[in-house]
């Protein structure tokens, strides 16, 4: 039989990971009214990813992020180090979602590197806070962190593009 914290933590698990997802919504928001004659004009690297891979990679990174929330967050406010590291994760995820209205909504490239950047920092102190707490939350957050990488090095070779 299961117990009745189960239900409660599957509920909670789901909470996390769409909290993660509606940062990602915005991206999508900012994407489509900003995917007009401006971001087409643009001239890109060769390692530029077809625009498909976007959204199922966000998806799955928005998924490991809300995972790995939920795992720090379940340890229970009052323990040490928690509240911090959910701190960090909310101000990592907020910098996520101001990147595209910024590289796509403003056309500020050169920002928009600067809040790459920055949310690459945040992330990896994220990271470490995690790991300090929950070994696997951390490692939850290393594919973003990498793919946050590859959008740091595509947005700096765009600025220099254009």
């Amino acid at each position: 039989m299961s117990s009745p914290q189960q239900p409660r933590s599957a509920w909670w698990i789901l909470a996390f990971v769409a909290v993660c997802q509606l940062a990602g919504v915005l991206g999508v928001v900012s994407t489509e009214t900003g995917s007009s004659a401006w971001y087409t004009s643009l001239a890109k690297p060769s390692f530029q990813p077809p625009g498909w891979l976007f959204g199922p990679v966000w998806t799955l990174l928005y998924t490991l992020m809300g995972v790995a929330a939920w795992r720090v967050w379940r340890l229970g406010l009052q323990h040490p180090g928690v509240r911090g590291a959910l701190v960090l994760f909310a101000l990592q995820l907020v910098l996520n979602a101001a990147w595209s209205p910024i590289f796509f909504g403003a056309h500020a490239i050169g920002l928009a590197l600067g809040v790459l950047s920055a949310l690459a920092l945040v992330l990896l102190v994220t990271i470490l806070a995690f790991r300090r707490l929950d070994r696997a939350a951390a490692g939850l957050l290393l594919p973003y962190l990498a793919w946050v990488a590859f959008a740091t090095i595509l947005n700096a070779s765009i600025l220099s593009l254009n």
